[in-house]
């Protein structure tokens, strides 16, 4: 799951009650399928910083609420407000998500230096999507990158 730190940073979910941050205005429907229909509560999360000077993996999370109606596509004063979303027909969902080890930052660099992670779909070209699924082995290599 990648975030803008300036936007919300993995020190941030740290600091947050519990640990605990809603994950808001992803505005992709491909990004949002991965939210509404493959996540689950427990599974791991990759907390990447994306936009900034040095993006990279800056800590582990999980999953911690099952997908529910972002709240903000229904806030005209909202950036991520959705004027053809409606509380009967949400459009955009948002997910919990729980700071779980911060680590070592596993910068965007180091991650494509690794043959283990060529096919990751976060280094395939053009790769925007602030949401994807990470394969199993990919976790256990970032894992252990991480500390």
């Amino acid at each position: 799951m990648k975030s803008e730190p300036d936007d919300v940073s993995f020190d941030d979910v740290l600091a947050s009650p519990g640990q605990v941050t809603s994950w808001y205005g992803v505005r992709n429907y491909q990004a949002r399928n991965f939210i509404r229909d493959g996540m689950k509560v427990g599974d791991g999360v990759l907390f990447y910083h994306s936009s900034c000077a040095v993006p990279g993996v800056a800590g582990l999370a999980e999953i911690v609420s099952a997908p529910y109606p972002d709240a903000t596509q229904f806030d005209p004063k909202s950036p991520y407000y959705d004027p053809k979303a409606t509380p009967e027909q949400p459009r955009w969902m948002g997910i919990d998500v729980k700071a779980v080890h911060q680590g070592r930052y596993v910068d965007l660099k180091e991650l494509r230096s690794h043959p283990e992670l060529e096919h990751m779909r976060l280094l395939a070209k053009g790769s925007r999507l602030s949401v994807m699924p990470v394969e199993p082995a990919e976790w256990r290599f970032i894992v252990k990158l991480i500390g």
